[in-house]
Formats: structure tokens, C-alpha cells, sequence
């Protein structure tokens, strides 16, 4: 069992992100964090904003990918994450980010009504797990 990986693939509608095998794979499902180890039980769960980091087979450096929400699905020897939007931790842009996230408060503000403010909210929240993700990333 110490040689046991899963496959991973991580797709937006953009295109594939990532496709290899891990020993371990971490993401934001609805309910709290997920952890998905080879010959997990299969699942299916929508995932929320945050970042996928993935333990590559074999060793080496952590794969960070954001995704802004999406599907998971994990079978024994496979898991894919289809993303509504899915970022390489390494072309997150801070600043880019930021100015987009003072865009959405400030369309926060002038929001007139409730269906305005929960996509407003929305966005604000990919934003700022958008940022929380550059930050894990900076950290390494």
C-alpha cells in the first residue's frame, strides 16, 4: 500500500490543468475540507472556492491550483476536479486580485437589489479565497 497513487485531473471549461498521479490530494468541499487518499470511497460533491493542493507520487514540490467552485468526483483510482474556473497557483496575480475585489465591493455598495448583492457576494467570495490562496502560496 506505501506505493498506492490516484490520479488527478483537474479541468476547467478553459482547459486541463493538471493531469497526474498523487499520493494525496486536499480541496474545499461544500461542507469543510476534503482529503483524498488512492482507493478513497467513491463521491461525487460540489466544491467552493479555495485551492486544490496536490502531493504529486513520488515526492516533490505541492501543486497548488485555485478554483473558483465546481464538481468533485472521486472513484478508487481516480479523481477529477471539473472547475467552473481553475488558476496555477504560480499565475495568480495579487494585484490583479485586489483591484478586482475593490471593484466588487464597490459594485457591492451600488447594488439596488437583492439578486444584484447575491452575485456581487458571490464574487466577493471567489475573490477573497482567490487572495487566501496566494497567500498559502507565498507562505511556501
Amino acid at each position: 500500500m506505501a506505493n498506492a497513487t490516484i490520479h488527478i485531473d483537474v479541468v476547467s471549461a478553459e482547459e486541463a490543468i493538471y493531469s497526474g498521479e498523487a499520493e494525496f490530494v486536499v480541496l474545499p468541499g461544500e461542507a469543510g475540507e476534503l482529503g483524498i487518499y488512492p482507493r478513497h470511497t467513491p463521491l461525487i460533491t460540489r466544491i467552493k472556492p479555495g485551492t486544490v493542493e496536490i502531493t504529486p507520487a513520488g515526492g516533490g514540490d505541492k501543486e497548488l491550483i485555485f478554483v473558483a467552485g465546481g464538481i468533485l468526483e472521486v472513484q478508487p483510482k481516480v479523481t477529477t476536479v471539473l472547475a467552473d474556473t481553475a488558476i496555477r497557483g504560480a499565475d495568480l496575480d495579487e494585484a490583479k486580485a485586489n483591484e478586482a475585489l475593490q471593484k466588487a465591493e464597490e459594485a457591492r455598495r451600488n447594488a439596488k437589489d437583492k439578486q444584484e448583492i447575491a452575485v456581487v457576494e458571490g464574487e466577493l467570495a471567489m475573490l477573497a479565497a482567490q487572495l487566501a490562496a496566494i497567500r498559502r502560496l507565498r507562505k511556501r
